[in-house]
């Protein structure tokens, strides 16, 4: 018997985790029910993270957490409560299916079978953000090795689990190559250990448009976390219906089940939602923890389900479904197919063992790391970069020099063209001269002779190298 946790929600929250436990219980769920409050009423009771501190011992306690859909009242100060929790859990990993149920569900793509396995906790996420200028603010994309190496992995692991046969990465390294270079480089490396899943790397404009145009290529997809979150909705959409998909949200010691939807709180109390996204959670769930045979029954019967024409109103379509039915009714369908399989969608067989177990995070030995220069922002509210440079050059020492001006990353000093529109926030690059070295004073040293010229600094970012490679981007156009 496990314990979990359970959170019913808002909207249609209530309606389709009673519909969604009735069916695993009725399946032979081996699970303890341990059922907290979180989500709208919580964040109206004046608690702007949408839980108690208590639900979060609950939580912790058990390990494994059902969530049916929030509501996240509208307005400043309320926090995402699955944001939040992804990331006070380290669930690093976030997987979401998405398979084509024709001809029972319309879909453009009738042979579409893939997973997508996003990064959880970082990229823009991160959600550090500051406005610099009056013109300009910026979001700071933050990927560490450690994030890569166990979003990746996880994404080998679940394959080789599963009996996938590809693992492919989108990433956007030919622009964002130190961030998305990063998540690639790793990607490759770990690649090389996994000699039977064959690999590639896509980049995410043009792999995008292939998933859109032929999802029967791919397999299991892994990419940070920004285009994870778009494209999974991409992908759920195109199968058919996004209310149709579940996730799973993995760390190393927790873990959240949930559907991909909202709460839908103009369907709620109706007894119409469709509970297959929740369900589809459940039974990502129930292999987590190694249930497997009573999430491949359950699988199976809501399949056939589907097969025999049984729909709620949402993908209820005149000719291919038999009957439109409630909640409740679907729910009842469900349990009553309950070991059978389906005879034309293909039946699931899972492993007896589904859960994966990676290893921790080992930290690499640190490089030789080295200050080569620094970027200096400051707001200035000219429009000739020459004009600003021989600002700059004022407080330049016999051992560092102004070496590039940019606007929004694209090098207008020297050798600028005037037809370039430049903001008030400009990027001033200082490097030693040859035969000097650089050190944290210099730039202090630096900074002061900045504020004695009435130079509005905004903030520094120091250039380095590692093992003598060059760890910085360089100017577009440079």
């Amino acid at each position: 018997m496990k314990k979990i946790t359970v959170a019913k929600g808002d909207g249609i929250g209530p309606e389709i985790m009673d519909a969604t436990l009735k069916i695993i219980i009725a399946a032979g769920a081996k699970i303890e029910i341990e059922e907290i409050e979180v989500g709208e009423k919580v964040y109206l009771a004046g608690n702007t993270s949408g839980i108690a501190a208590e639900s979060w011992d609950v939580i912790r306690r058990n390990k494994v957490f059902l969530k049916a859909p929030i509501t996240t009242p509208q307005g400043g100060g309320y926090k995402s409560l699955n944001v939040t929790t992804r990331k006070f859990l380290g669930l690093y990993s976030n997987v979401r299916p998405c398979m084509s149920l024709h001809p029972f569900v319309s879909t453009k793509h009738p042979v579409m079978d893939i997973v997508i396995v996003r990064e959880n906790e970082e990229d823009l996420y991160a959600g550090i953000e500051h406005q610099q200028t009056d013109e300009v603010v910026q979001c700071l994309k933050l990927i560490s090795r450690p994030g890569c190496e166990k979003i990746v992995r996880y994404a080998f692991e679940y394959a080789k689990q599963y009996g996938r046969k590809k693992v492919t990465c989108f990433t956007k390294d030919n622009i964002m190559k130190q961030t998305d270079g990063l998540f690639h480089q790793v990607f490759d490396e770990i690649a090389k250990e996994y000699p039977t899943i064959e690999n590639e790397h896509w980049i995410i404009d043009i792999g995008a448009a292939k998933m859109a145009d032929t999802p029967e290529v791919f397999d299991v997809i892994v990419m940070p976390n920004l285009y994870g979150d778009v494209l999974s909705d991409v992908a759920a959409q195109i199968t058919g219906s996004v209310g149709l998909a579940g996730s799973a949200n993995i760390g190393e010691e927790c873990s959240m089940f949930e559907a991909i939807h909202g709460s839908a709180p103009r369907r709620a109390g109706q007894n119409l939602a469709n509970p297959s996204g929740l369900l589809q959670g459940a039974i990502m769930m129930l292999n987590h923890i190694g249930q497997t045979e009573v999430a491949e029954k359950v699988q199976n019967a809501w399949l056939k389900t589907l097969e025999d024409g049984v729909h709620t109103y949402d993908i209820y379509k005149e000719g291919t479904s038999k009957k439109k039915v409630s909640t409740s009714e679907f729910t009842k369908a469900v349990i009553a197919n309950l070991g059978q399989k389906p005879t034309v969608l293909k039946p699931v067989s899972y492993a007896k063992n589904t859960a994966i177990n990676l290893p921790k995070y080992v930290r690499k030995k640190s490089a030789k790391k080295e200050l080569v220069g620094v970027d200096m922002f400051v707001q200035w509210n000219g429009s000739d970069p020459n004009e600003l440079a021989k600002l700059i050059k004022h407080i330049e020492d016999p051992s560092i020099n102004l070496t590039m001006i940019t606007n929004r990353g694209i090098k207008v000093y020297p050798d600028g063209f005037k037809e370039t529109f430049c903001t008030d926030h400009w990027r001033c690059r200082f490097k030693p001269t040859e035969g000097n070295s650089l050190v944290k004073k210099d730039i202090i040293k630096l900074l002061t002779r900045a504020m004695d010229s009435d130079i509005d600094t905004i903030k520094t970012e120091n250039l380095y190298s590692f093992d003598g490679k060059a760890a910085y981007s360089l100017g577009q156009g440079q």
